[in-house]
């Protein structure tokens, strides 16, 4: 097995990014709940422990046994992580007289340690926290401090154990890049061997072990992880991969016929399936937007079964999830909220007797498109924006009609071909159109019209966990209004949507 860091997380917004921050370094990560520590192996060379929204001084605060692991793999606290290690030794954790949210600057600290080798005096360092450590433990030794905090770092000494007040994951923290390399290349002996290339291998090599000569059918979407997923099969079982692509009727214009066309070259067995009267009957008088989705994946499910039952001794359902759908379906204090059910996590029917198989399941989106470029995919595919399971019909507020996915389609395809046009497609992280349940009042010529209003929504991200609005030009979306307005009946008005993730999410329901 591969050489990794575990993260233990304990609920932080930003567990996720450190995550990605080790892997930049071509080292494998995993992140685990606290309270779910996986057994663990020799391959595993550190340990961080995340941040966290609690106070270790509250009651019912996270806690962890970390005897299996300090003084036996280096360990890195974050945040919680670090305040909680010094809280659970004797120290002192006290309510911060100077609450730090944001910037503070690194000053007194150890450049001689192995933790702060090649950070600058006066780093800018992010601060997000309302308890301060007020003591350290006896055997703790402060090695660096901010002009607001006195311990902003610690080494336990006799042991590579240590504890930081600030998140270095994150962009603002100016030398985190470096401290997180002392971490797990230095001071962890990590070697940097985790690449796509070293992906393909060994995913390739587990896949023919453990599918063997077995059927496997896989759903493609067009999108770029079903795609990468059915090369990874393609290239372990060949012919024995039978992929299908459903026509839900809520693609984008001329997508069904696209898609078929991009996959031909490929040497995938491909078969299309046009189910959109199925669908539209479906979703026919519900406008929730999780009764709607769960309507798209029943009937989805029961078109697929029908076309995998086609196919002579199917043992392997083949999906595309990535690492962001495991761990947003995991919770770090027992069930969460839901907040949309996912389409690529949750199990399958009974009827449906497959086992599952996830190629890209330990990868984030950035990963999965350099992993389709060392497996040569085509880059109008590996460049395509995400497009939801569900499709536009969950771009349709309210209930979904043939009438409705329509004037969405032409919307959306007037909206993607001015982006293409303008050289700003690939500037973006994902793009696409919403249908309001609004009409509002217009004039045109010199006729009053009660239409349909539109909203755009582009957003820029890297795996889609956050997400910031793109400040397209004016100019452009002045054009693109106009255009969609002059030429799509049934709307007179367009927004643009200037909403980030979070508080909202990228799509609307």
């Amino acid at each position: 097995m591969a050489e990794q860091i575990l993260i233990l997380d304990f609920g932080s917004q930003y567990t996720q990014l450190i995550a990605r921050r080790v892997r930049e370094l071509n080292i494998y990560c995993e992140i685990h709940p606290y309270n779910h520590i996986p057994e663990i192996g020799e391959n595993v060379k550190g340990l961080i422990l995340s941040g966290s929204p609690c106070s270790v001084r509250e009651k019912d605060a996270p806690q962890v046994d970390l005897s299996p692991f300090r003084g036996k793999i280096p360990v890195l606290g974050v945040c919680y992580g670090a305040q909680y290690m010094a809280n659970a030794n004797g120290g002192e954790v006290l309510p911060s007289e100077i609450r730090e949210y944001g910037r503070a600057h690194l000053v007194n600290f150890n450049q001689q340690n192995a933790l702060f080798q090649g950070v600058k005096e006066n780093s800018q360092v992010w601060m997000s926290h309302g308890d301060t450590i007020a003591r350290l433990p006896e055997n703790f030794e402060g090695i660096a401090s901010t002009p607001s905090v006195q311990v902003a770092a610690y080494h336990i000494k006799g042991e590579e154990t240590y504890g930081i007040q600030f998140h270095p994951e994150v962009t603002h923290s100016e030398d985190g890049a470096t401290i997180l390399k002392n971490f797990a290349v230095d001071i962890c002996s990590c070697k940097q061997e985790w690449t796509p290339e070293s992906f393909v291998e060994t995913t390739v090599s587990e896949l023919k072990k453990q599918l063997g000569n077995d059927q496997v059918v896989l759903g493609l979407s067009g999108g770029v992880d079903s795609s990468v997923a059915a090369m990874l099969l393609h290239k372990a079982i060949g012919g024995n991969l039978h992929c299908i692509f459903v026509d839900n009727g809520l693609l984008r214009k001329n997508e069904f016929e696209d898609v078929l066309a991009s996959y031909k070259g490929m040497g995938l067995n491909v078969v299309g399936v046009d189910a959109k009267d199925k669908f539209y009957a479906a979703l026919h008088g519900i406008s929730d937007p999780e009764g709607k989705r769960k309507a798209i994946g029943r009937v989805f499910i029961e078109v697929f079964d029908d076309e995998a039952h086609r196919i002579q001794d199917v043992k392997w359902l083949g999906q595309g999830t990535i690492y962001p759908d495991i761990i947003e379906s995991v919770s770090v204090k027992g069930p969460s909220a839901t907040i949309k059910s996912h389409h690529n996590v949750g199990g399958l029917p009974d009827f449906m007797k497959l086992q599952v198989v996830e190629p890209l399941k330990s990868l984030f989106k950035d990963e999965v498109r350099r992993v389709g470029k060392s497996l040569d995919i085509d880059p109008a595919i590996l460049g395509r924006h995400p497009f939801p399971g569900p499709g536009l019909g969950i771009r349709i507020l309210g209930e979904v009609t043939p009438e409705k996915v329509h004037i969405l389609q032409e919307v959306d395809y007037l909206f993607i071909q001015g982006l293409k046009k303008h050289g700003l497609y690939d500037f973006v992280w994902q793009a696409g159109a919403v249908l309001l349940p609004v009409q509002s009042v217009g004039v045109m010529g010199d006729e009053r019209t009660y239409e349909s209003v539109v909203a755009l929504r582009a957003v820029s991200s890297v795996d889609g966990m956050t997400a910031d609005w793109c400040h397209l030009p004016y100019e452009f979306l002045g054009e693109v209004s106009n255009d969609i307005i002059n030429k799509v009946k049934g709307v007179n008005r367009v927004v643009y949507d200037i909403s980030s993730k979070p508080p909202a999410t990228i799509e609307w329901e």
